[in-house]
């Protein structure tokens, strides 16, 4: 299916769902369809990561994890043989590989937490498919700005931005020896962004959210995914019994996470960043 093809079915979903439903619940239907459509890719693999959980067997010759990062390996292939993610996404993508991997080291090295299945593709004791995982969230972020034909307006000076991204990554691994300072950057983060507004359409309307809002809520969505991985016995934490839910602080890891990976992708594309507010037909979300 190509970019056009997508646009096309978003065009006609749109028309049907406003030919049946009041326009509140058309948009409402259509805002999780576009969503389930960005994290497509972060999607699939939760559901290879639950299949593989039901289904795999100690004895077969393929480990789980290698079959994940085979699995990985070929949907990011169809992504791209698909068109379902442009090149300019895919060097996204690697970038989160190359950022996300390093991470995964120093935490497993650190006993942060633990990947505790065998598997002939595990780097340093971390699973080659780890990195996909990082990628999902990169590739959801280029795809939902594209989808839902996203800006952010106003937008605080770019290289702040990025100051700000790396001292947020620089902390995961510095609180290991210094103190933490992620109540101080939670605090960059709103003052930096409050006053960003993210305006995207749903179909022909636009809406908005305050930044730090969007952000939070994103990073809900991947604390759940994160307990489908622990719930499933992929990665636990240190501490973490199997079956427990994941420490409700790594819903704060994720918030500012995401202002890393967001970074990361405003690295590559900055097209979406500052200039006017969109269209005439504007309200919040």
């Amino acid at each position: 299916m190509t970019l056009r093809d997508t646009r096309s079915l978003e065009h006609r979903l749109g028309d049907a769902a406003r030919a049946r439903l009041p326009l509140p619940l058309a948009e409402f239907a259509l805002f999780v369809l576009k969503q389930g459509w960005a994290c497509l890719f972060g999607g699939l693999m939760l559901a290879a990561i639950i299949g593989s959980k039901l289904i795999w067997q100690p004895d077969w010759p393929l480990h789980r994890y290698d079959a994940l990062f085979l699995f990985a390996l070929a949907t990011q292939a169809a992504f791209l043989w698909l068109k379902l993610e442009t090149w300019e996404e895919a060097r996204v993508i690697l970038l989160f590989h190359l950022t996300g991997t390093a991470m995964e080291w120093f935490k497993v090295a650190a006993g942060s937490w633990d990947y505790p299945e065998p598997a002939l593709l595990k780097l340093m004791g971390v699973p080659l498919f780890s990195g996909f995982m990082y990628a999902a969230v990169g590739s959801y972020i280029a795809r939902v700005i594209r989808i839902f034909d996203m800006r952010f307006t106003p937008y605080p000076p770019f290289a702040l931005t990025l100051i700000l991204a790396l001292a947020i990554y620089a902390n995961f691994f510095a609180h290991h020896y210094l103190p933490d300072i992620r109540f101080g950057l939670f605090a960059a983060t709103l003052i930096l962004f409050a006053r960003t507004r993210v305006w995207f359409r749903i179909t022909d309307r636009h809406h908005w959210m305050p930044m730090p809002l969007a952000a939070f809520l994103a990073a809900l969505a991947l604390w759940i995914a994160e307990n489908v991985g622990t719930l499933t016995g992929t990665w636990l934490y240190s501490g973490q019994v199997p079956g427990q839910l994941v420490s409700l602080g790594k819903l704060g890891s994720w918030y500012l996470l995401l202002y890393v990976s967001f970074a990361t992708v405003t690295v590559v594309s900055r097209g979406a960043l500052g200039g006017p507010a969109p269209g005439p037909q504007i309200r919040p979300a």
